[in-house]
């Protein structure tokens, strides 16, 4: 333990050293312990949390040591009192070790887990409650076992009313963890078509994006990260986004958080707009926002120092994700691969564009300084882990941004101009001499560095024609015989693209009149003999791995010459595993010995039988039998017993002893993941049936569906056509119409002016009138004088008058 407590925490679990393992071991067995004390099962528990400082710590303790498993345990034996400390330390620890982890709801005490969570979140203490949302969201998440056992419940309806009511709950994280727990089970299903439909997603979208730039921390940034991850899953939500007004605002606001120094945030956030640019209509957006014009001063600070962006001013977001390409390797490695897979998204994006904007051309002449920037500084002094991670970076850029941009000639005159001959040379020079250092010879750091080689090469293929001495630095490293090597690699490889650079290299260098040919042939012979030793050791190694059936309690030898066969197949088993021990030379039996040396040193000769007897019953179980136990004990007096006399044997003895308890262990995990899986492959037997008769019965409805379409369709065009028939007929008369009018118009004004002519006539004839009136007056007085003249001139001719005058 003393040697354990000198290494660091972080390096502990992932050192190797078989004793550091025994003792974590031993922590957690004693831990799931129901008889060890809260008090010591609590300081067990802290350390542990502490050993889980990483990504890969926390998962060796979930996969290797079960500590999932032994931590649900001690809560399900105290869950009478979940707001005890002990209990909401275990929740704390499992939050954070179950976050991104596979948990499979057949693993034991994981029903009994889930059902302890549902009824706390159910109850009205927020110090557990808390605690509870966040273990749930992180067993829910992409887990169908877990997701389909909670549905199956009794109680699931209540515990969805119950996380309802928490959406409108005063904390952000609260809130967060709610939203990710109804995203994974109720997504597809009635419950979550209400809370996620187009009346509600928008403010889901806003509290989201303000709970990720002003949220309650890391943790809460980190689960709304996840959610919103989880809702671009669904292509309807992921299509309500690309059509929420106010996606641009907030994405830039998200772009904001990278000027942090903060690599988890960071991170996070990275990992959304990764997510986000799988979204066709996302992506050309997030183009628009990344790749705004910066301003002259920042365009020369970007020039002047390809890996100098300040992050603390006020500079445009695609500068602050410049920022995390510079970042130091160690540490922040992952923030720089991430920045490098979204800047080849979004230069794809905006290369296929029919239109290159301005400001992209004055972005992409800012970022390739820092590009070329990051091909350098590969010291190989610094160990084999610096220069993998360094080798992985010089792999994209050189894979990813940078041929990417050879595409375009505008781009393409940009790259060129900023790359010369000699930094490549440098560059495949440097990598050249790490392929062939001893370490990286005997570790598989060769490959990752023999993959940066040839994509730098490839990079200088597409170069050649526009860089300055860049055609002959190519063709002069073809020539090296050091390429044998690395070109061996790539033509041997399992993976499609390294045989395809590698193809394309070779083809390049066949005509060369100094290209090692006829040793590459020879090393690659050689690499094709190799892996295939290395698949029959393999085969070897698992068939004597073998494990033995198990024995039951009728299992009895009848008689002693069975058991000396027993007992001679089993030492047959164990010299067999030994000399394949042997080949492998297993460097943690030093270690065992340490340990088993001080307990063999307590005993005499004669009780040493029984030590080794210990052991056997380690590997093949308890045997019932006495007589059977007094076989064993004299074959191994007899032979055994001599031959682990010294410590060579008994080294190897026991590394059998600790490989084949490592290999049962492992055949237990797997076969309750394979009972697991075949439970959930029978639940998902069930499922298609039910849906398939779904689907028949979907289809027939379709038909029927169809077929009153057909109908309708039909009844639809013979009403248009008469329609059509009557709107002719309504257009015919609508012009009969109109000519009538223009006629009555016509015989209106024809009668108005008769009227006029009428009312003209009848004034003529009463002034004729009146004229003649005045005429018969005047013709009566004229005729009374004519007859008076009469009468007074002869009265006898007064009768004889003509009055007709």
């Amino acid at each position: 333990l003393r040697r354990s407590i000198c290494l660091k925490c972080d390096r502990l679990l992932s050192s190797g050293q078989v004793l550091p393992s025994e003792c974590v071991s031993g922590l957690v067995e004693l831990a799931g312990n129901p008889n060890t004390s809260p008090a010591l099962t609590s300081s067990i528990i802290s350390l542990l949390a502490q050993l889980a400082s990483d990504d890969h710590s926390r998962e060796i303790l979930h996969s290797s040591y079960n500590l999932t498993s032994t931590l649900a345990a001690v809560i399900h034996c105290h869950s009478a009192t979940p707001g005890e400390a002990l209990v909401l330390q275990c929740l704390q620890v499992l939050q954070k070790l179950t976050y991104n982890a596979r948990i499979f709801q057949s693993t034991n005490y994981i029903p009994e887990l889930v059902a302890f969570l549902m009824t706390n979140i159910q109850s009205h203490s927020d110090d557990v409650i808390m605690p509870c949302l966040g273990l749930m969201a992180n067993l829910c998440r992409d887990n169908h076992s877990v997701q389909s056992h909670i549905k199956s419940l009794d109680n699931v309806k209540p515990f969805y009313r119950t996380l309802i009511n928490f959406l409108a709950h005063n904390s952000l994280t609260v809130v967060v963890f709610t939203l990710s727990i109804l995203a994974s089970l109720t997504l597809n299903e009635k419950v979550g078509e209400k809370l996620f439909d187009a009346k509600n997603i928008h403010q889901t979208f806003q509290l989201v994006f303000n709970i990720i730039v002003n949220g309650d921390g890391t943790l809460t940034r980190k689960y709304s990260v996840d959610l919103l991850v989880d809702l671009l899953k669904n292509p309807k939500i992921a299509d309500y986004l690309t059509r929420y007004q106010h996606f641009s605002a907030c994405v830039a606001q998200v772009l904001g958080l990278l000027r942090s120094k903060d690599p988890d945030s960071a991170a996070k956030v990275l990992e959304l707009l990764l997510a986000m640019c799988s979204v066709s209509g996302l992506r050309s957006l997030l183009c628009q926002v990344v790749f705004k014009p910066a301003g002259p001063k920042l365009r020369a600070a970007g020039r002047r120092q390809g890996a100098g962006v300040e992050g603390g001013r006020k500079a445009e977001d695609g500068l602050a994700l410049v920022q995390w390409l510079s970042s130091p390797v160690e540490g922040a490695e992952r923030c720089s691969l991430q920045a490098l897979q979204l800047l080849n998204e979004l230069l794809e994006e905006a290369l296929a564009a029919d239109t290159m904007p301005d400001s992209m051309l004055s972005f992409v002449e800012m970022l390739l300084p820092v590009l070329f920037e990051l091909l350098k500084d590969l010291d190989p002094a610094q160990g084999d882990a610096h220069v993998r991670k360094h080798c992985h970076r010089i792999t994209h850029v050189t894979t990813l941004t940078l041929p990417l941009l050879c595409t375009e000639d505008s781009t393409r005159s940009l790259v060129s101009r900023q790359v010369s001959a000699q930094l490549c040379l440098s560059r495949v020079e440097a990598l050249l001499s790490c392929c062939h250092s001893n370490s990286f010879q005997l570790s598989d750091g060769l490959h990752v560095c023999a993959e940066a080689l040839l994509k730098t090469l490839e990079l200088m293929s597409k170069l050649r024609q526009q860089v300055k001495d860049m055609e002959t630095s190519f063709y002069r490293m073809l020539q090296d015989q050091r390429m044998v090597t690395p070109l061996s690699l790539a033509l041997t490889s399992r993976h499609r693209e390294h045989v395809q650079t590698g193809l394309s290299l070779l083809f390049e260098a066949t005509p060369l009149p100094d290209f090692p040919s006829l040793v590459l042939g020879e090393s690659i012979a050689a690499n094709n003999a190799y892996r295939q030793r290395e698949a029959e050791l393999s085969v070897k190694r698992v068939a004597v791995q073998e494990v033995p059936p198990p024995r039951t309690n009728t299992s009895v030898l009848d008689s002693s010459s069975a058991s000396s066969r027993s007992v001679h197949s089993l030492v047959e088993k164990i010299q067999t595993g030994l000399e394949l021990q042997e080949q492998a030379k297993d460097s943690h039996v030093s270690e065992i010995i340490d340990v088993y040396e001080q307990k063999l040193s307590a005993f005499t000769v004669s009780e040493f039988v029984f030590v080794i007897l210990d052991m056997f019953y380690i590997i093949f179980g308890q045997v019932s039998d006495p007589e059977s136990d007094q076989i064993i004990g004299l074959k191994l007096k007899s032979d055994t017993l001599c031959s682990f006399n010294d410590k060579a044997s008994l080294s190897v003895f026991i590394g059998a002893v600790f490989r084949f308890n490592e290999t049962e262990r492992l055949l237990k995990e797997l076969q309750s993941a394979h009972i697991s899986l075949t439970k959930q492959n029978e639940a998902l037997r069930r499922n298609q049936e039910a849906l398939q008769l779904q689907q028949d019965k979907m289809a027939s409805v379709l038909e029927e569906r169809d077929e009153e379409i057909k109908s309708l369709q039909s009844d639809l065009q013979k009403k248009n056509s008469d329609i059509a028939g009557r709107f002719y007929e309504r257009r015919e008369l609508e012009d009969t119409v109109d000519v009538l009018r223009k006629e009555l118009n016509k015989t209106e004004q024809a009668r108005k002016d008769a009227s006029i002519k009428a009312s003209s006539l009848e004034l003529q004839k009463s002034q004729l009138e009146a004229k003649l009136k005045h005429k018969e007056d005047e013709l009566n007085k004229h005729s009374a004088m004519i007859a008076m003249i009469h009468s007074l001139s002869s009265g006898k001719m007064k009768n004889d008058v003509n009055l007709s005058l």
